[in-house]
């Protein structure tokens, strides 16, 4: 009897403590709250919980109504809500209420109030200087938050599809250890913050930074680029509280701010690959389901634009993961580009950032990435968005961009990147140049402009020496700064939209050949503790890094002037082919007008002024805009080895 007592209470504890650790009905709800007065009144909730997809949803609030409930094949785990808020919906918490057989659970959501006029927001043009922070590798503000929260450290994955378990090893996921190249070292929000003096005072108007959303993936996952929570800032960096002010602190100097979206793919420890919500939430998604496999890109990305192509190319190019640990989205799942544009109208009205910068762009599908502009620009008629589209020629770059005269559909693109600066830029301006078509140094500088007549308009192409992707501009340690001072000038002297890579300024150089990717993306010097010098201040600097960081400084604070910054980003610009190794353009607009003169040899040289006449305006007075010496443009004017010259009538 004593015995069957004993099993009765057993049975009755059991019973009890599976009650009391039964998972929630709803974890979470996605976006995490909401504004009234959106241009689309439509707003799409994503709903995570314990057989949640069964549970029937209601709500009780004036002006909301539910107009739509997703069909996903995937997991019970997730359901997919599509509610309007009509013109008349007021700010406030609204209680949403789950059902589920005997389960059931009342939610709070809120609904806040704009306070902002979105028209306001300027968006990001040929007027600003993007400066380009890899948080990770600039500065640790915050060494409290290196490591990761005990919850967001996973020692086991299961793939249920897949239907095995892969065990990771977890170097360089936790903590901060600087003497590995490719892990974690540190950097964070709050060290962006620390230093908004420094690039404030470089001149800088705008600052990119590279991926700060949750980024839980095991091994390299530094760079960002692998989201895992495309709500929430990788705790590792800060959080959204501090992400809002480090963004209204940049505001109140005068900064703009340009955040690092990835559509294409998530990384593949995100929870959408451990519980799918459909059976296509993933392209090639059936194959890794079975087995494991993973059809990769060809990253063929002249599949996209080519005449003779084949489907089973542009299939492979397009659909095919990234790489394995990056598993590739399908945006042409309605609800989960739904989910996608949502969530990037959600980072914009939150925190109030200038500009996305979206990755890989032709990876992903080029209609829905359409839409995807055109919804943010409802949202947000002047917000600039610029698309990585990495080729090494004119013609497949301006396919991509808005109104592209070789692009059977608009693909509304408002900027693309020059690429080419980039992989070329070292022997444009490094190479001696001769006389010529071929004649090699700034000749290709010369011939690549030409081919600007491919572009609906070229103010807007983000252009560019160096990124976290490319070989630094400076590939060994410089001898003298004759060619870095020319590639910097016309960086922010000719057309479209330029971008610094942090360090550049002090002379920072690297290659992928020697070391990975992780030699182009050092650390600042000065921005870590236990560092022994910093470049952040003009002591830690050394004379030629000072005479870097002035000339540059010097330049930008000069092109955003009123008068410089008018002629700069709205004026035309004429150009002539280089003679006798100098390359002379100019930047005009109405009676003002800018004339750079960069001799591309390591030889002096006199240039004839006459030969530019067709420059000379009305007295040809002119001054030099770093040292305000007077020139009349008459006779000969001397130039020696690898001098640059900017000449301004005003």
């Amino acid at each position: 009897m004593k015995r069957t007592h004993i099993l009765l209470l057993f049975a009755v504890l059991a019973v009890s403590v599976f009650a009391a650790v039964k998972k929630p009905l709803v974890s979470s709800v996605e976006p995490p709250y909401w504004w009234t007065g959106m241009a689309n009144d439509t707003l799409q909730l994503f709903i995570y919980g314990n057989d949640v997809k069964n549970a029937r949803m209601s709500v009780d609030y004036p002006g909301v109504d539910i107009v739509g409930v997703a069909d996903l094949d995937g997991s019970p785990d997730y359901k997919v809500i599509y509610l309007t808020l009509g013109k008349d919906t007021r700010p406030g918490t609204m209680e949403l209420s789950f059902v589920n057989g005997k389960q059931k659970q009342k939610v709070t959501y809120e609904l806040k109030k704009r306070t902002w006029d979105p028209a306001s927001n300027p968006g990001f043009d040929a007027s600003d200087v993007l400066y380009l922070i890899m948080p990770d590798r600039f500065s640790d503000g915050d060494i409290s938050n290196n490591d990761l929260p005990e919850s967001m450290k996973p020692a086991l994955s299961r793939n249920e599809g897949a239907g095995k378990a892969r065990r990771h090893m977890m170097r360089g996921d936790t903590g901060a250890d600087r003497s590995r190249p490719n892990s974690r070292h540190g950097g964070d929000i709050q060290g962006m913050r620390n230093h908004l003096d420094y690039i404030e005072d470089l001149g800088v108007t705008a600052i990119w930074v590279n991926p700060v959303q949750t980024n839980n993936q095991p091994g390299g996952s530094y760079h960002g680029y692998a989201t895992t929570d495309y709500y929430n800032i990788d705790p590792r960096f800060g959080s959204n509280d501090e992400w809002r002010e480090f963004v209204a602190d940049a505001h109140s100097r005068g900064l703009k701010v340009v955040m690092d979206m990835i559509f294409n793919h998530c990384g593949s420890e995100h929870v959408w690959m451990k519980k799918f919500p459909s059976s296509d939430w993933f392209n090639h998604q059936a194959e890794f389901e079975a087995d494991g496999t993973v059809a990769q890109t060809t990253h063929r990305k002249s599949t996209l634009h080519d005449p003779y192509g084949s489907k089973k190319d542009y299939d492979r190019m397009v659909n095919g993961w990234f790489v394995r640990s990056m598993p590739d989205l399908n945006q042409l799942n309605p609800h989960l580009m739904d989910y996608l544009i949502q969530n990037s109208i959600f980072w914009i009205e939150d925190s109030r950032i200038d500009g996305i910068r979206m990755d890989t762009y032709p990876y992903a599908d080029k209609d829905a990435m359409a839409r995807w502009i055109d919804a943010v620009e409802r949202e947000y008629p002047n917000f600039n968005i610029v698309g990585e589209c990495w080729y090494g020629n004119d013609s497949a770059n301006s396919f991509w961009q808005r109104g592209s005269k070789v692009n059977a559909t608009d693909p509304r693109l408002k900027t693309v990147m020059d690429f080419m600066f980039a992989l070329n830029g070292d022997k444009y301006f490094s190479e001696q140049t001769g006389n010529g078509e071929g004649g090699g140094g700034l000749n290709n500088v010369y011939e690549h402009l030409a081919n600007d007549f491919l572009y609906p308009d070229p103010s807007y192409i983000l252009t560019f020496l160096d990124n976290h992707d490319t070989d630094r501009f400076l590939r060994t340690r410089p001898e003298n700064l004759g060619s870095w001072k020319q590639g910097l000038t016309f960086l922010l002297t000719s057309r479209g939209i330029p971008q610094i890579y942090y360090g550049t300024e002090i002379l920072m150089h690297g290659t992928k050949d020697k070391g990975g990717d992780a030699n182009i993306r050092l650390d600042m010097p000065g921005g870590f503790p236990g560092d022994t010098t910093t470049v952040f201040t003009r002591e830690g600097r050394s004379p030629m890094q000072n005479e870097a960081f002035d000339y540059l400084s010097k330049l930008l604070k000069w092109r955003k002037s009123p008068q410089a910054n008018e002629v700069i980003a709205r004026g035309s610009l004429k150009h002539f082919a280089p003679v006798d190794g100098v390359y002379v353009y100019a930047r005009r607009l109405g009676d003002k007008q800018v004339i750079v003169l960069l001799n591309g040899s390591d030889r002096p040289t006199a240039v004839d002024s006459e030969y530019y006449s067709e420059l000379l305006t009305d007295g040809n007075k002119y001054k030099n805009i770093f040292d305000g010496t007077p020139y009349t443009l008459s006779g000969k004017i001397e130039l020696g080895p690898r001098a640059t010259l900017v000449l301004a009538n005003f």
